[in-house]
């Protein structure tokens, strides 16, 4: 069974920066399909970024830019940078896995990943 931590959320101002950790610990040895998905007050959730160990990545068009995805397969974690954040940003932010690698864009996608974090929380203000 795999577990996921997220950590980095807070509050920050418009046009500030945050940097979301999320660290994959229970089954060690095995890489993943890593992503970042968020949901916004009164929105579905909505993915943001994939990556499987840096191949096959995937970057949502809202935040191209201003999001990056970094996996770092030596410590299980993903880091989504967050840059130029703004007010809409302002959600739950979800880290996924999944041990299906080679499918990792389609999961992505498609939302099914079958691990997930308990989320962390950022709000930006104007």
């Amino acid at each position: 069974q795999l577990q996921l931590l997220e950590s980095g959320g807070g509050s920050v101002q418009s046009g500030g920066s945050l940097r979301l950790s999320c660290t994959a610990s229970g089954n060690s040895g095995s890489t993943y399909c890593m992503g970042w998905f968020r949901q916004r007050p009164g929105k579905k959730r909505e993915g943001l970024a994939a990556s499987a160990s840096g191949a096959d990545t995937s970057i949502s068009h809202a935040v191209v830019g201003r999001f990056t995805i970094s996996p770092d397969n030596a410590k299980n974690s993903v880091y989504l940078q967050m840059n130029n954040l703004k007010p809409e940003d302002t959600a739950m932010y979800y880290c996924a896995a999944d041990s299906n690698r080679r499918d990792c864009r389609s999961l992505y996608r498609a939302g099914q990943f079958g691990y997930w974090g308990q989320g962390t929380q950022v709000t930006v203000s104007s």
